[in-house]
């Protein structure tokens, strides 16, 4: 590579890193908690359990728990019912004011299947985590900074690829993984910075294109809907309001005959973003980790019950899928978000001895040039 190509990849990874440095700083320190979720809600008794009751209890019915939602939160309706991986015996509601309204204004909390008692939730609705997870995934400022966290994403990329074409000559010249411990501050520190950097650079590259598909969610979403679902909800388009709905309680059998083989992972009721004002969808998943977050809605008309069309998935909804859980590490349990924590370490140490790189850089190399600028002046 000619020095003229250098300087061209040098500029690139200089400036794509700055640009996007503080902001990888903040998402590196919020993601590490996220990483560990599960573990730090049990720790600040953020997680509801279910009371102990013999093994063999039975679940109540779909609808029973659906009347015992409405009747905790009066008023409100269900936007949607969701299991919980962790808690076997609990399910997750959500509702809000109006089924459209803006999941950040929605309330969360679990159900004891066994018992329809409500278990309140406090990270879901607030407090610390869900303070980390908002300004990890858009700063508090919507859209807008989802789509900025996603630009950065891009960035870090281009930072990440122009950082390896760098690294190709300085591999012919030295050892892989070498560190010239003879060298000066700033020489070991740069020597560091390239290995953590050629080190974790698969896992980052990983990381950040997942995080910024997930930050793209809400037009994937929208995308999803516009094309996908409005196929299927065709016939519905000018049928009159939904007056009557019909009981939930067939809702997991209907669903699953449509689909054997297959579980279900949520029920969007009527009105949501994932349904629509005439229909429940229920998304069934696969049971396999591979499949587990790959959905296939079912819809099921609100008032006869009848299956009324069963979606095909976009390949953009699929990468969706699979994207939110290998951001975060949830595809081989503990070991594996361990491992997510390492390299997110690795990943702050990177990021700050870059910016120590290019402060000595910029700050020591001016007055060497002015030195010899006025040691040549001198000899004139």
């Amino acid at each position: 590579m000619n020095s003229s190509n250098i300087r061209r990849w040098s500029f690139i990874h200089t400036w794509t890193s700055l640009i996007c440095t503080l902001f990888l700083l903040l998402l590196c320190l919020t993601g590490l908690p996220l990483v560990f979720k599960p573990e730090i809600d049990v720790l600040l008794g953020n997680t509801p359990h279910p009371r102990q009751m013999p093994a063999d209890t039975k679940a109540l019915g779909l609808q029973q728990l659906v009347q015992a939602a409405e009747a905790h939160r009066p008023g409100e309706v269900i936007q949607y019912l969701t299991w919980d991986e962790h808690e076997p015996n609990g399910m997750r509601v959500i509702m809000a004011a109006t089924a459209d309204t803006d999941p950040n204004l929605s309330h969360s909390f679990m159900l004891d299947v066994r018992t329809a008692e409500a278990l309140e939730t406090p990270s879901a609705n607030g407090g610390f985590m869900l303070t980390v997870l908002r300004l990890h995934t858009d700063l508090f400022m919507g859209l807008f900074g989802k789509l900025l966290m996603a630009a950065m994403g891009i960035l870090f990329a281009l930072a990440i690829l122009s950082g390896v074409v760098l690294y190709a000559p300085f591999m012919r010249k030295q050892p892989f993984a070498a560190v010239r411990q003879d060298k000066s501050t700033r020489t070991r520190w740069l020597d560091l910075h390239n290995l953590i950097g050629i080190v974790t650079l698969t896992w980052a590259l990983v990381v950040g294109l997942t995080g910024t598909v997930n930050a793209c969610a809400d037009l994937v979403i929208n995308a999803w809907r516009n094309e996908t679902l409005a196929a299927m909800i065709a016939p519905y388009r000018n049928a009159p309001p939904l007056e009557h709905r019909a009981s939930a309680e067939q809702l997991l059998s209907i669903a699953g005959q449509a689909l054997p083989g297959r579980e279900a992972d949520f029920i969007a009721f009527p009105g949501t973003v994932f349904s629509s004002p005439h229909h429940y969808a229920v998304f069934m998943k696969g049971k396999k980790a591979l499949t587990a977050h790959v959905w296939t809605p079912v819809l099921i008309d609100a008032s006869t019950l009848n299956i009324t069309a069963i979606g095909q998935r976009p390949w953009y909804m699929d990468v969706l899928g699979m994207s939110q859980p290998l951001h975060f590490g949830d595809y081989g349990g503990l070991p594996m978000r361990i491992l997510w924590g390492l390299l997110d370490v690795l990943t702050l140490v990177v990021l700050c001895s870059g910016l120590y790189l290019w402060w000595v850089r910029r700050f020591s190399v001016k007055p060497r040039r002015a030195a010899a600028m006025g040691a040549g002046h001198a000899k004139a």
